[in-house]
């Protein structure tokens, strides 16, 4: 005996499939309820705690010619002041602390530059 086939449109994704049409009539037409999310309001300004500042950033230089450690723990200031004794950009590793991590993590080759373009304007915003 043949078996009649139907197009089943109900899939989800890539579209619809062939199914036996015993499989249709024993699922009569028996709308879902739709899965609904209720979310929860936003926190009032209230009750939302203000986020602690931000320490300070805590820096390390390394000069990669002598192999040795200049300065741990110093501010940006100082950091730019002893990048101004390096003569390229290449010649000195730089790591920010990270308190969450708690690690020195090496600056990248793009953060090294910016810190080499402002090296000269500590000093100079120092002095006056």
């Amino acid at each position: 005996m043949a078996k009649t086939w139907v197009l089943d449109t109900e899939t989800k994704g890539t579209g619809a499939h062939v199914v036996p049409l015993e499989k249709v009539l024993r699922q009569p037409g028996v709308e879902r309820d739709l899965a609904t999310v209720t979310f929860a309001p936003p926190p009032s300004p209230e009750t939302v705690e203000a986020p602690e500042p931000q320490a300070p950033l805590r820096f390390k230089l390394v000069d990669v010619l002598g192999a040795r450690e200049l300065a741990r723990d110093v501010s940006l200031r100082a950091t730019l002041r002893l990048l101004q004794n390096i003569s390229t950009v290449l010649d000195a590793r730089v790591y920010v602390w990270t308190p969450s991590s708690g690690r020195w993590r090496l600056l990248t080759l793009d953060e090294h530059k910016l810190l080499w373009r402002f090296r000269g304007r500590a000093a100079a915003g120092a002095a006056s």
